[in-house]
């Protein structure tokens, strides 16, 4: 693997659902489900490097962009698997040639473990921080999955809310 480290004030982005909005930095939805590199229970944050990126993540393959709630983040983050360099040395586990699999099929459909949770459990072992990756969004975008546990020892992840926008609770969303 090629590790890469995202230096301190770097700006990255995440749409959230306006409910959620409350949580930026928690991670606690992908660890109810999963996510593309983490199994369910394993809290992480899904970011991306450009504002474009984060909201194609949101709308995923929809015509339509639900309403959202955009939030920059000020991060460092050391010892990120740099995934964009996959075929660069040949210090990469054959697995990681997996990683564009369709990991929701695979879970939700197949019933079966995604390859990419098993990357996720070595990426964890190892003591890195997240993985940087490609977006499958959005062509020539990056995305960064943080784990929240990492979130330490020089590692950050600051929502920038300045103003105190962002609400305190999910109050505000109860119908």
């Amino acid at each position: 693997m090629i590790l890469h480290d995202l230096p301190p004030g770097t700006t990255l982005f995440r749409a959230h659902t306006p409910q959620w909005a409350s949580r930026p930095t928690s991670g606690t939805g992908a660890a109810a489900k999963g996510g593309r590199f983490n199994r369910e229970g394993i809290e992480a944050l899904y970011l991306s490097l450009e504002e474009v990126t984060a909201l194609r993540e949101y709308q995923q393959t929809s015509p339509f962009l639900s309403p959202c709630t955009m939030c920059s983040y000020s991060v460092t983050l050391r010892r990120l698997v740099d995934l964009r360099q996959l075929h660069q040395g040949d210090s990469w586990d054959e697995l990681w040639h997996d990683w564009r699999e369709d990991w929701r099929h695979l879970k939700f459909d197949l019933h079966i473990e995604p390859p990419t949770w098993v990357l996720g459990d070595m990426v964890l072992a190892q003591g890195h921080a997240g993985i940087l990756f490609p977006s499958q969004a959005n062509d020539g975008g990056t995305n960064v999955v943080v784990y929240v546990d990492r979130l330490k020892d020089g590692n950050s992840v600051v929502v920038n809310d300045p103003d105190g926008r962002l609400p305190r609770d999910q109050s505000s969303w109860k119908r």
